[in-house]
């Protein structure tokens, strides 16, 4: 019996492989966030994209490889998403709102995933890898910090530690379903950072409403 040719995604092969790449991450984004990483298998992820368990090995060589990707991915929609937000907009406080803003919506099953942190769960190189990742985002806010201090609103030089420091106020924070408590706990989060990096925490109206 001749098996079966695989399920063709999109109009071309290069297509083809994006589409089957992204199904792959869906899968795994909601299997990870269900039953934690540690418990989800590739067959599982295969099973749940829909695609043939064998032909996941051409994309990736076993469930850290997917999960380095994803990540990748995930890194630079942000990235590209952030930045354009922040084009054109030449206020130092008011990038660092939107950036507040923009890592409080920001929903990543690796960060709210059940069982063991990532971090200790898969290997060192992997581990390094997912650093790797994190650090262009922290570059973001470096920037903006540096930017933030080049304008006096603050004497802070060491922005390695105020990056950690406000990365871990805003990490893991689950937003309140309400949109206007909502929409006050972004702002009071906003307040909040501005006045810890010292920056002046009063919003102008326009802008807010602009990011809103």
């Amino acid at each position: 019996m001749i098996p079966s040719m695989p399920r063709i995604m999109g109009s071309s092969l290069a297509e083809h492989r994006e589409l089957t790449r992204r199904a792959l991450f869906a899968s795994l984004d909601r299997l990870m966030r269900a039953r934690g990483f540690d418990s989800v298998s590739l067959a599982d992820i295969a099973q749940d994209a829909g695609v043939g368990r064998t032909s996941v090995y051409n994309h990736f060589a076993d469930k850290e490889a997917l999960l380095l990707g994803y990540i990748e991915q995930e890194t630079a929609d942000f990235v590209a998403d952030l930045t354009g937000q922040l084009d054109g907009i030449d206020d130092p406080v008011e990038q660092l709102r939107i950036y507040v803003r923009h890592q409080l919506q920001l929903d990543l099953a690796y960060h709210s995933a059940p069982g063991p942190a990532l971090k200790e769960i898969v290997s060192r190189d992997a581990a390094a890898n997912l650093r790797a990742h994190v650090s262009r985002v922290e570059g973001l806010l470096r920037g903006i910090l540096a930017a933030v201090h080049e304008r006096g609103f603050s004497d802070e030089t060491d922005f390695n530690v105020t990056v950690q420091l406000v990365h871990a106020c805003l990490s893991g924070r689950r937003l309140p379903t309400d949109p206007a408590e909502r929409e006050r706990f972004i702002t009071a989060t906003q307040e909040f950072v501005l006045r810890a990096v010292g920056a002046p925490p009063t919003a102008r109206p326009d802008v807010e409403a602009s990011v809103a």
